[in-house]
């Protein structure tokens, strides 16, 4: 689903503007974000947890030139779908 597909299906179970639901989308996921910025996480019960994740450096290669390197250090988001989201796929 996409962006726009989601904007359009909430309008229609709403019956809610398209502009008014983009814009309450837009805010909702830029509190989720600085959520996971500032707590390091964002949990939404029944639906799963986002959370930061950190991968450590380690020792890899250039797949081009064969030659060894180090890949550094990273931080990215994870999540972690609920039960009850699990149980339904």
């Amino acid at each position: 689903m996409t962006k726009a597909e989601l904007i359009e299906a909430v309008a229609r179970s709403t019956r809610q503007q398209k502009k008014a639901v983009a814009l309450t989308l837009e805010l909702a996921f830029d509190q989720i974000a600085r959520a996971i910025r500032r707590d390091k996480r964002f949990a939404m019960p029944g639906f799963g947890t986002f959370s930061v994740r950190r991968h450590k450096a380690r020792a890899g290669f250039n797949p081009r030139t064969n030659a060894p390197m180090t890949i550094p250090a990273i931080r990215t988001v994870g999540f972690r779908p609920a039960p009850k989201l699990k149980k339904g796929l």
